[in-house]
């Protein structure tokens, strides 16, 4: 399963993560920074769901963003 981390300090609730995630799991909060920006979060159904894909983290303007993705192991059959 992978995660996503979202930067609440750096996030300036523009929103352009949410409008690429093609899970749809990133949504406004209903919180507010210290500067006074609403701020994105991943939605709780969200946090089972999220591919990895690393597109909201690569649109993210304010580098706000960490993706870390689930390690699928593969096992090599010996000969």
């Amino acid at each position: 399963m992978s995660r996503i981390a979202i930067d609440e300090e750096r996030c300036k609730g523009c929103l352009l993560c949410a409008q690429v995630c093609p899970k749809a799991i990133i949504a406004v909060s209903s919180r507010f920074n210290t500067k006074g920006y609403k701020v994105a979060e991943v939605t709780e159904s969200g946090k089972d769901t999220c591919t990895g894909c690393a597109a909201c983290a690569q649109m993210c303007p304010d580098v706000a963003i960490k993706v870390w993705r689930s390690v699928k192991s593969t096992a090599k059959e010996n000969d």
